[in-house]
């Protein structure tokens, strides 16, 4: 093992005995080199999405440790760039193990730094914190979540003042003061106690959660006089998460009464113990949900992730069965109802504009030329969307945003925050079924009402994970293969190699490269940013499900002979 991964080690047994937790853990991997290596080889990593990482001992963990000197280098950031009376920070968290001590300790290392902050005063939805960013003036905001990763990880996601997350150029310089700062011996920190005493440290108040409610309620598409069956049968699940509260608070509000929460994933647990990945997307996931659903006989079934940004949704098939549909599909339904009510009731803005990354569905383009719908493509994730309303917004066109979805579960119909919101999503998509009920259409006949217009296209996500050192290098040398033209086809030709690492366009430089075949389909390969993965997005355009299914097995094929060099 190298020499400075053990005199780290051996540091934190001597700086961090005030925890007894990770000292534990540390005594319990001292004859184990392998965990020590990984829990130390580096850094927890600092980007556009914060820190993400497995809880525990380390400086590659997710502890108050790592925290606290995250904290410390955004506390730096944020008293160089703003003045006294701007320096202010939003904080909340969700149900994770940890995060309620994870904000605290952020809170207490900003106050220690002058900094004003303003925390919920219980755990709340990333939404509330980028909309509380916003409406109470803060220079920055922090989110204590994993999102939708399993119950081992949790997360520091941080946000600028335009309430969405920061830019890559924000990102490094941050980084860059995090890593000054020696983890035990620079990083100031006053108790609690001490900052709400001092004041420094305040409760967001009601009237802010209040505000973000009406301004849910406020995206509804429907016409003032026009009339729907809101007398729908709703399954829900906040999959232990945030999402109970404002999810329920904004479908009564908005007229839904016939709601049944599934019970074991009703209460906060950080734990996950029905859904140990906690996330929409996963069938496991929604399972439960399905069950409920099948008893109570629901029109529809609804569920968010631990932080509540995103949501999954089921309907009843011609079989009688619940069918899940994908981000893609939600997302187009939710675009084409979102048009079409617009244009009904004369609420089209004159220049409209819908936003969605380079990895969602192309098809969602063709339905936006259809309502004269302009369609700006971004880099994945959601933050680039939330920059083009910013964009929008200093143009004085703010109100030409009309819609932004990403095909990971994400969906926005407003500007009041400026990320992904389950919560706005939730009531819209209730209101969509509700509509198309009153009018005798199911969501799935109505989805292959588009295809039929459209064309048929399938969109499949394919996900590898690669752990560790070893799982970095690995992931690089892919990518790698892939630059340099190790891919080919049998069934179809790759008309085009586009690789976001050169930068294309005004988008930001980003490890990402989209091939599009002749035909208009089109594979996307990148790491994530947030997991040890490898994602590979496919949008393979044909006439039937079973022609494209062929197309995407072969994509996959083609792709895993990679790892094998």
């Amino acid at each position: 093992m190298r020499e400075w991964i053990t005199a780290e080690y051996d540091r934190w047994l001597k700086y961090g005995r005030e925890n007894q937790e990770l000292i534990e853990e540390l005594l319990e991997m001292k004859a184990q080199e392998e965990k020590i290596q990984d829990a130390f080889y580096k850094n927890l990593e600092f980007g556009t999405g914060g820190l993400r990482g497995i809880l525990g001992a380390g400086t590659n963990r997710m502890n108050v440790y790592t925290v606290a000197k995250a904290s410390q280098g955004l506390a730096d950031y944020v008293n160089e760039k703003f003045s006294e009376e701007q320096r202010s920070i939003a904080v909340s968290y969700d149900s994770r193990i940890h995060s309620k001590d994870f904000a605290e300790t952020a809170a207490q290392v900003f106050a220690a730094n002058g900094i004003q902050v303003y925390i919920y005063d219980e755990l709340m939805p990333t939404p509330c914190l980028s909309f509380a960013v916003r409406e109470l003036g803060c220079a920055a905001g922090v989110m204590v979540t994993a999102s939708h990763n399993p119950g081992e990880y949790n997360g520091y996601k941080v946000y600028g003042a335009d309430g969405c997350q920061i830019t890559t150029e924000a990102a490094k310089e941050i980084y860059e003061k995090i890593e000054k700062n020696d983890i035990f011996t620079q990083v100031s920190q006053i108790s609690l106690e001490e900052a709400k005493d001092n004041h420094k440290v305040n409760y967001i108040p009601a009237a802010v959660y209040e505000k973000f409610l009406q301004c849910v309620q406020e995206q509804s598409v429907l016409g003032e006089k026009e009339e729907i069956d809101k007398n729908v049968s709703i399954v829900y699940s906040p999959l232990n998460g945030t999402g109970l509260k404002p999810v329920l608070d904004s479908l009564k509000r908005a007229g839904y009464g016939q709601i049944t929460v599934v019970k074991e994933q009703e209460k906060p647990d950080g734990r996950f113990p029905t859904c140990p990945y906690p996330n929409p997307e996963i069938r496991e996931a929604m399972s439960l949900g399905m069950e409920y659903a099948k008893k109570v006989h629901a029109d529809l079934l609804l569920a968010t992730d631990p932080d509540c940004d995103r949501v999954g949704i089921a309907v009843v098939n011609p079989k009688g069965e619940y069918q899940l549909l994908s981000g893609n599909e939600t997302g187009l339904l939710l675009l084409d109802y979102i048009c079409s009510q617009k244009m009904i009731h004369a609420a089209m803005p004159e220049h409209p504009v819908l936003v969605k990354t380079i990895v969602t569905t192309d098809l969602a383009e063709k339905i936006a030329d259809k309502y004269g719908v302009q369609t700006v493509n971004v880099l994945t994730g959601f933050k680039f969307i939330g920059e083009q309303i910013g964009l929008l917004e200093k143009e004085g066109r703010k109100s030409d945003y009309i819609f932004g979805f990403e095909e990971s579960y994400g969906y926005l119909s407003g500007t009041y925050v400026r990320d992904k919101d389950g919560v706005n999503a939730s009531v819209l998509i209730c209101e969509m079924f509700a509509f198309y009920k009153t009018k005798g259409v199911n969501l799935l006949d109505k989805l292959k009402e588009l295809y039929a217009e459209h064309g048929y296209c399938m969109n499949q996500l394919h996900t590898y994970k690669f752990q560790g050192e070893e799982g970095m290098h690995r992931m690089e040398n892919i990518m790698e293969q892939l630059r340099n033209g190790a891919f080919s086809l049998k069934t179809g030709t790759i008309k085009e190699v586009l690789d976001y690492k050169t930068g294309i366009g005004n988008l930001p430089k980003s490890n990402v490269i989209k091939m599009v075949l002749e035909n208009g389909s089109t594979l996307v390969v990148r790491p994530s940013g947030t997991e040890p993965k490898l994602k590979i997005y496919t949008s393979i355009l044909g006439s039937d499900q079973e022609s494209v299914k062929q197309v995407d097995e072969e994509i996959v094929r083609s792709i895993e002979k990679l790892f094998e060099r």
